[in-house]
């Protein structure tokens, strides 16, 4: 065990590695980012090797599949996938605080390093406030020649705006380590989890490292998310409300609002 400050990284058996890459989606708005990890680990049957506490994290418990209680934690998961050895980071909660945050993000960026990581993903939520029948993916690097690269997957580029959360800092402290990073953000309304939206981010980033697999399971979700959101629009409409975002930006283009991860 290892710990810094009040994180404290349990490394139960460490894999053996090469070149891995990171990819971390954290809970956040819709839960987009999670649900892709999640869906990565249930699917390439990857293993855990690691827990990181923090008391940055809520004041509470987690109860467990098998009905014990753990402190709320992040985890750290294993599997290759044709060429690539994946490290996926997941977890019941990001910290309550920026300092926590920050902490956390150097934490996990440190042990990237020791570990050799040379990428890092981050799977996030593009937030419109608005429900969208075909969600587009945008994304970030941390670099200009990453950012130019991304248009070739289809993933759109972002022009302004702030990602705020875990899944934004790590990208940032990532560049401050000469890691490579990038951040996929999948629109959704932030109203409801959007298996839908994960669907999309999941399959840009399929296409990034070129590999495949099954997403009938997610695919069902996502048409579930969907018709969530008829549902919610038949509500709103019979209620005499509109579809229309609660926070109108100031300016019309949605490239230029604000994030949360």
């Amino acid at each position: 065990m290892s710990s810094t400050g009040k994180i404290s990284v349990e490394i139960s058996t460490l894999p053996k590695f090469q070149h891995p890459k990171l990819i971390c989606g954290l809970p956040g708005s819709g839960f987009v980012g999670k649900l892709a990890v999640d869906f990565i680990i249930d699917k390439l049957k990857a293993k855990q090797f690691a827990s990181i506490y923090s008391t940055s994290f809520p004041p509470q418990i987690s109860i467990q599949p098998d009905g014990t209680a753990d402190l709320v934690k992040n985890s750290l998961f294993h599997c290759k996938v044709n060429s690539h050895d994946l490290i996926l980071l997941t977890g019941d909660a990001q910290p309550v605080s920026a300092q926590g945050e920050y902490a956390l993000a150097e934490e996990i960026i440190l042990l990237c390093k020791k570990l050799k990581v040379k990428e890092i993903y981050t799977l996030a939520a593009f937030i419109t406030g608005k429900f969208s029948k075909n969600p587009k993916v945008y994304g970030t690097g941390t670099s200009k020649n990453i950012v130019d690269g991304l248009s070739k997957f289809g993933i759109l580029s972002m022009e302004k705006g702030n990602i705020t959360g875990m899944n934004g800092v790590i990208v940032g402290i990532a560049k401050r380590s000469s890691i490579s990073g990038i951040c996929l953000l999948g629109e959704t309304s932030g109203y409801v989890i959007d298996a839908k939206a994960s669907k999309g981010i999941l399959e840009s980033l399929c296409k990034i490292l070129d590999i495949k697999f099954d997403m009938s399971e997610l695919e069902k979700r996502a048409k579930d998310t969907e018709e969530l959101i008829k549902a919610l629009r038949s509500q709103a409409t019979a209620q005499g409300f509109t579809d229309q975002p609660i926070a109108i930006p100031t300016d019309s283009d949605e490239k230029k609002l604000g994030y949360i991860s």
